[in-house]
Order: C-alpha cells, then sequence, then structure tokens
C-alpha cells in the first residue's frame, strides 16, 4: 500500500515548496482505507450511474416539470356572438376587444377585459361599424379562450389561473422557493447529523409522493400549494445526499467526474421533459409520466450506503467497517482491517462539537469562504431560475426555447470540468461571472426591438451556457471546501441562501413579461458582476484533499496566492502521508484482489 501512495504522490510532482500548502490539504488517511476497499472501482461506477446521474435525471424533471405544467399560453376573453358572423378569430377580437401595451410597449389585444355591451343583440352587422360600439370595459364575463397552438392544456388553461388569479401562478412557485429554504435547513443540518442515508430516503419519498398529490389535487389551489411545497421541501437533499456520499468514497481526481455526472444526469432530464410535453399536448399524461420515475430508484436500496468517512467523523468505527466491506465486496477486493484498528488510526483525532449552521461562520477564514459561497449560490439560483421561466414566456416555440437553454448545460458542463480541472475552480467560477455580465448588456439594448428576437434568444441560451458552467463549479467548490462533519450543513447553506434571493426569480419573470423586458437582465447583470469579484477571493480547492474537521476547513487555503494558478502538490518524503497514523502500515502487508476500473 505504502508502494501505491508512493508512486501516486510522485506523480503529482511540483514546483512549489512545502511552505506553500498546509499538510493537511494533502494527508487524508481515509484515503488508504478506501484503496484497500477501492475507491475507483464496480461500486463507484454502480453508484454513479445509479444514484448520482439516474436519480438526477429523474429529480430534474420531477422538480422542473411543474415549470412547464404551469404555463399561461396566450387568451383572450370569450365574447358570445360570433357564430351569427362570418367573421374570422382576428377580425372579431378586433371588434370586442380593447387594446393594451404589452412588455415591449407595442399594442396587442387585451388578455382580461373586453367591451361593455352586448353583441349578441346586433341583427345588421352590414350596418354596424366600431364608431357605434361603448368604449367602457368590463372584465370578461364568459371566461377566457386559449391560444392551443403549442399546449393542448396546462394547469393554468383547465383551471382559469388568469386575470384576477394570474398571480396563482408566481405564487407557487414563490411557495416553492420558500419550502425550499426551510427543507435545506432542517434536511441539510439532519445529513451531517443522523447520516446522509437517511435524508436520501426521506427525500426520494417526500419528493414523489407530494408532486404525485398535487397532480391530484389542481381543483382545490390550497392543497396544490400544499403538496408543491412538500416537493420543494426534500428536493434539495435528493441532489446533495447521494453527491456527498459519492465524493467521500472517491478519489480526488475523482471528484469533478462526480459531479460531471450529476450535472448531466440533470441537463438529459430538462432536455427531454419539453420533447415530451411537445409530443403530449396535455400536462396531466405529462406530469405522471416524469414524476413516477423518481420513486422507482427505491427498487436498488441494497446499493444504498452510508458514508463511512461521515461515520467515521461520528466515530462509529463499527457502521463504517460494514460500509467499507459493502464496497470492496462489489469491487472484488478484501477488507479485513477491525474496528480497534480503524479506532487505532483515529485515535488522534477528536469529534468535533459543532452547532448547525452557526459553526459555519467560526474563524475568519471559513466565515468569509461561507459569505462567497452563498452569494455565489444565490446568483446562480435566482438567474437560473430566472432564465427558465422566461424561456417558456418568450415569443417562439416554449418547448424549443427550454429546450435550447437546457440542452446548452451538457457543453457547458463538458467545459466547467475542463477549465476546472486545468486552471482551477476559482478562476473557471469568476470568469464565467463576468462573461455573463457583458452579455446582459447587448440584451438591454436590443430587448424591446421585434427584429432582434432571435438574437435575445440566443444571447439568453449564451447565458444559460454559462450559468450551468458557473453551477458546475460552484457546486464542486462548495463540496471540497467545506469539512466532512459540515458538508451537508455547508452545500444546504447555499441553497438555503440561494432559494431565500430565489424568491424573486418569478417576480422578476412577472416584471419583465408584464412591465418591462429588459428590467430582469438588469438586476442579472448587476448580480453576475458582483459574483464575478467575490469568487476571486475563494481559496482554490484543486488538487487538495477534502477537508474532515473544521480546523482544518478555518485553515483551508491559507497559503494560497491571489495571483496564481493551482499547481500539483509537491511529491511527500517517503511515507509522510502515513507518518500520523503508523497503524496504516498494516494496510500495506495486506494482498488484494485486482478491482475493475469503470
Amino acid at each position: 500500500m505504502n508502494e501505491k501512495l508512493e508512486k501516486a504522490n510522485s506523480r503529482k510532482a511540483s514546483r512549489v515548496s512545502h511552505m506553500d500548502i498546509d499538510e493537511s490539504e494533502l494527508n487524508d488517511p481515509f484515503q488508504a482505507l478506501m484503496e484497500k476497499a477501492g475507491n475507483h472501482g464496480r461500486y463507484q461506477t454502480l453508484y454513479n450511474f445509479l444514484f448520482i446521474g439516474g436519480l438526477a435525471f429523474s429529480g430534474a424533471m420531477i422538480y422542473m416539470n411543474i415549470i412547464l405544467a404551469l404555463n399561461i399560453p396566450d387568451h383572450w376573453c370569450t365574447v358570445a356572438g360570433r357564430e351569427n358572423t362570418n367573421f374570422t378569430l382576428e377580425q372579431w377580437r378586433d371588434i370586442t376587444l380593447p387594446k393594451q401595451a404589452d412588455n415591449r410597449g407595442r399594442e396587442k389585444f387585451s388578455n382580461c377585459e373586453e367591451f361593455q355591451m352586448n353583441f349578441t343583440e346586433i341583427q345588421d352587422w352590414s350596418n354596424w361599424n366600431t364608431s357605434l360600439r361603448t368604449n367602457q370595459t368590463q372584465a370578461c364575463q364568459n371566461g377566457w379562450s386559449y391560444d392551443k397552438t403549442w399546449y393542448e392544456s396546462t394547469i393554468p388553461t383547465d383551471h382559469n389561473w388568469v386575470c384576477a388569479k394570474d398571480l396563482f401562478v408566481t405564487n407557487v412557485f414563490v411557495v416553492g422557493r420558500v419550502t425550499e429554504v426551510a427543507g435545506s435547513f432542517i434536511l441539510g443540518q439532519m445529513g451531517d447529523s443522523y447520516g446522509r442515508r437517511l435524508v436520501y430516503y426521506i427525500s426520494v419519498v417526500f419528493c414523489s409522493l407530494g408532486r404525485i398529490g398535487s397532480i391530484m389535487c389542481t381543483s382545490s389551489y390550497t392543497w396544490f400549494l400544499i403538496m408543491s411545497g412538500i416537493v420543494g421541501l426534500t428536493v434539495n437533499s435528493l441532489f446533495q445526499s447521494p453527491q456527498i456520499i459519492g465524493m467521500e468514497i472517491s478519489r480526488e481526481e475523482d471528484r469533478s467526474r462526480i459531479a460531471f455526472f450529476q450535472s448531466c444526469g440533470w441537463s438529459i432530464g430538462t432536455t427531454f421533459m419539453p420533447l415530451l410535453y411537445w409530443w403530449l399536448g396535455h400536462w396531466d399524461s405529462f406530469m405522471w409520466l416524469t414524476s413516477v420515475p423518481t420513486a422507482t430508484v427505491l427498487i436498488f436500496s441494497k446499493y444504498v450506503i452510508e458514508s463511512p468517512r461521515w461515520l467515521i467523523s461520528k466515530r462509529r468505527f463499527r457502521d463504517a467497517i460494514v460500509q467499507l466491506r459493502k464496497i470492496a465486496k462489489i469491487n472484488g477486493r478484501r477488507f479485513d482491517v477491525t474496528e480497534k484498528e480503524l479506532a487505532e488510526i483515529y485515535s488522534q483525532d477528536k469529534q468535533d462539537v459543532t452547532y448547525g449552521i452557526a459553526s459555519l461562520f467560526a474563524g475568519w477564514r471559513l466565515a468569509r469562504n461561507t459569505t462567497i459561497m452563498g452569494f455565489s449560490w444565490c446568483v446562480v439560483a435566482v438567474s437560473y431560475f430566472t432564465l427558465v421561466l422566461f424561456s417558456s414566456r418568450m415569443a417562439g416555440n416554449p418547448f424549443l426555447n427550454f429546450l435550447y437553454q437546457s440542452i446548452v448545460e451538457i457543453p457547458a458542463y463538458i467545459v466547467g470540468r475542463y477549465l476546472g480541472d486545468t486552471y482551477g475552480r476559482r478562476i473557471t467560477n469568476s470568469v464565467s461571472f463576468l462573461i455573463s455580465f457583458i452579455t446582459c448588456v447587448p440584451i438591454i439594448v436590443y430587448a424591446t426591438d421585434e427584429r432582434h428576437e432571435y438574437l435575445m434568444i440566443y444571447l439568453a441560451t449564451f447565458i444559460k451556457f454559462l450559468n450551468a458552467l458557473t453551477f458546475f463549479t460552484v457546486n464542486l467548490q462548495c463540496l471540497e471546501i467545506y469539512p466532512t462533519c459540515m458538508r451537508q450543513t455547508g452545500v444546504a447553506l447555499g441553497t438555503i441562501l440561494a432559494n431565500a434571493i430565489g424568491v424573486l426569480a418569478p417576480y422578476l419573470v412577472y416584471l419583465g413579461t408584464t412591465v418591462n423586458i429588459r428590467a430582469p437582465y438588469y438586476i442579472l447583470g448587476t448580480l453576475f458582476l458582483l459574483g464575478g469579484i467575490g469568487a476571486l477571493f475563494l481559496p482554490e480547492t484543486l488538487h487538495k484533499r477534502l477537508p474532515d474537521t473544521m480546523e482544518e476547513a478555518g485553515n483551508f487555503g491559507r497559503h494560497d496566492k491571489f495571483f496564481s494558478l493551482p499547481k500539483l502538490p509537491p511529491a511527500p518524503v517517503p511515507n509522510q502521508s502515513l507518518s500520523n497514523h503508523p497503524e496504516l502500515t498494516k494496510l500495506s502487508q495486506t494482498e488484494v484482489s485486482v478491482s475493475v476500473s469503470p
């Protein structure tokens, strides 16, 4: 085992001295344990495909399907009397409906008002003209007609959530954001206190039941809100728990690969979803087909493990060995470390006493990192949901608009992974934010000109590409900066802040679609600029071990230089990585079978 560690470390030749790097960022006894059980074998492949990529695919659909199902197509008052005439629909609307300015300042037919007169009483249309029409208007008296060019039905069209009820849809999204904040606060800390696996099961069950319940409760707006809120409570931990476990049982060089698996699963789900709705046409069958798959992952429960790294941090050595042996068995390896030996390995380490989210602000360096990470999450979240919601309300095919903004995410993750693994997470994050800021400028300039409609779609899609790239690096940084004992709480705090600010996204879309189409981009551009500057002050996490203790997290990045790119860590003196844990030398004496790498 020592020879393997020496060879691995010798490949990491460095041009920096030992004084430039904190030893705690390199010395990781848990990786020696994972090498014995297999940290790049069949189990990791199975876990990555099934619980990280697969669950991200189904989870993305159950999370985002509500956006398409709540779309409000163009609508207008249904005015009786056309059946007695030869007027086309456009002519009839011109006669019976007043006009108003839309969000681009151009005139269009009113969605919610009609002229206050009874057109069924007109007998001789040949002698009638608009000068005989009253200028007084009234709210729609006979319901609404909906443009069915793209949608046969949506939830708002079936239940007339328009005009006086036009905030019904916005409020659903707001309730979702609020409950996501509450759920992230509760389940994030539960993950670090009671385990990732428990939170995983809670998330899968309640997320599935909540969305299925919302499908069945659309006739009652109150119950629909409650069921949608249940989804919000658990949906973030649905993604967080499996990803954190995957990170904690894999090699350092595989961390970006795991984030890539989840990100691609998400994007494939959101790309497939609009095509399915476009084909089906009806919201109910679409919602059922995109909600049920999440519950099916429960079939594979025998492969779900608790993170052995987390168990060790809680000094539950016996339980950790059970999980390590389960991993080793699937990887074709033999793990024979005993509970006593494991306790000896970690005898010098003490269990951290933590106080929930407050512990993330213990010390200047950790508090600074937490604040900047939280703001980065806020910018990514509010821009993501604003762009997604806005895409379904742009001119043209709403399904293709949604598809374009989803499909660009996959190449964004590829580029993000390459840049993050080459130039570091910090620079990649900052540059992406700053380019997004620059891209907002032409959108603000040309947004009101209908001739540049397609240019606006392309630029918004490019911002979505950059948003996905930033999400990839921010998510990876968040997982790598926080210690094992607070990792899920740290990720949850980012989600809490993101959703707290994300509450604004539906209102930004409402502002952009009803008042001024440029308004959302003024706000997003400012946030991108601030995010790009703030990201430069985060520590680099590339080539560094995951911190396990609060002390290690507090010192993380202490020796980083502001104007520098990440470099490979120095090759250690032989056995230096095990010098603080002599008990690990026993591992090198045990023969293991060859594992099959993915």
